[in-house]
C-alpha cells in the first residue's frame, strides 16, 4: 500500500504493537507518527513465548512464534530517533499490558500526551481524535 501513494499523502497512527511497526516506517520513510500506548522492544516481551501456539483473538487462526520472528522484530527495532518532531505519543498510566514509561523514555523529545489512569486501549481515545487530524494536517501539503 505505502507504494501506492506519495509519502506526503501518509500518516502513521499505531496502537500496541502497531505503535511499534509505524515507529519503524517513520523512520524509514520519514512519515509522521502518532503512536498511541505503543510497545517498545517487543522482542524482549515475546520472547519467552517462541515456540508456543497463539491464537489471534478475532480470527481465531493459530501460529507458532519463532526465534526467526524475534529476529525479524529486533531488526526493526528503533534504537534512536532521527526526526522527533515526526513524534506524537499518547500514553495512559493505567495501560494494563505495557508500562507506559518505557514509551516516555524511548520517545524523549518528541511531543508527549501521558494521561493518568486509562487502560492499554486508550480510553477517550475518540476525544483526540480531531487533535491527531490537526497534527498530521501539519504535515500534509
Amino acid at each position: 500500500m505505502l507504494e501506492c501513494l506519495p509519502d506526503s499523502e501518509v500518516f502513521l497512527l499505531g496502537s500496541s504493537l502497531g505503535g511499534f511497526w509505524a515507529t519503524y516506517l517513520a523512520e524509514t520513510r520519514g512519515l509522521p507518527a502518532v503512536l498511541i500506548n505503543p510497545a517498545v522492544s517487543p522482542q524482549r516481551r515475546f520472547q519467552a513465548l517462541v515456540g508456543q501456539t497463539l491464537k489471534n483473538y478475532h480470527t481465531a487462526e493459530t501460529c507458532i512464534l519463532t526465534a526467526d520472528d524475534m529476529a525479524d522484530l529486533a531488526a526493526c527495532d528503533v534504537d534512536r530517533l532521527n526526526n522527533p518532531d515526526l513524534y506524537w505519543l499518547l500514553a495512559q498510566t493505567g495501560d494494563e499490558t505495557l508500562d507506559y514509561r518505557e514509551a516516555v523514555a524511548k520517545y524523549r523529545g518528541c511531543r508527549q500526551t501521558v494521561e493518568t489512569g486509562g487502560s492499554h486501549a486508550f480510553d477517550g481515545y475518540e476525544g483526540w481524535l480531531p487533535d491527531i487530524a490537526e497534527f498530521f494536517e501539519e504535515f500534509g501539503n
